[in-house]
């Protein structure tokens, strides 16, 4: 089984490039049999654009969870606070390996999956 993630497309590009090594979620799926994530370029790219590895997934307070990402977060403190607004902690899911999808797939015909809001388990039949 897999996960399938909405990013916004400035991000989820820079996962495939290698500049942004963690993805932060302010929630996180439960099933911890999760090994892979499908990576879902949200608006306005709207398509699936490639897969990647979980290395691990690190919850902490917001400070803690800061100084073990920055590095390689490919965000800026600023948005990095700021998405976590109201929150006293977060997660961020440390990416393994990246496989980018020669040609971007369509989640609905591709996947039979709606756009998650967050995320969506999806099992290859």
């Amino acid at each position: 089984m897999k996960v399938v993630l909405s990013i916004k497309p400035e991000f989820a590009y820079k996962i495939f490039e290698g500049t942004k090594k963690f993805e932060f979620r302010k929630a996180i799926f439960k099933n911890e049999n999760i090994k892979s994530v499908i990576v879902y370029a949200s608006s306005p790219v709207q398509k699936v654009i490639g897969e990647f590895e979980i290395d691990k997934v690190l919850k902490h307070d917001l400070d803690t969870l800061w100084s073990l990402t920055q590095e390689h977060s490919g965000i800026s403190e600023a948005f990095y606070y700021e998405y976590f607004a109201n929150k006293d902690e977060g997660f961020a899911i440390k990416i393994k390996k990246t496989k980018k999808y020669k040609k971007p797939k369509c989640l609905r015909e591709d996947f039979n999956l709606a756009p998650p809001q967050s995320f969506a388990y999806w099992a290859d039949k």
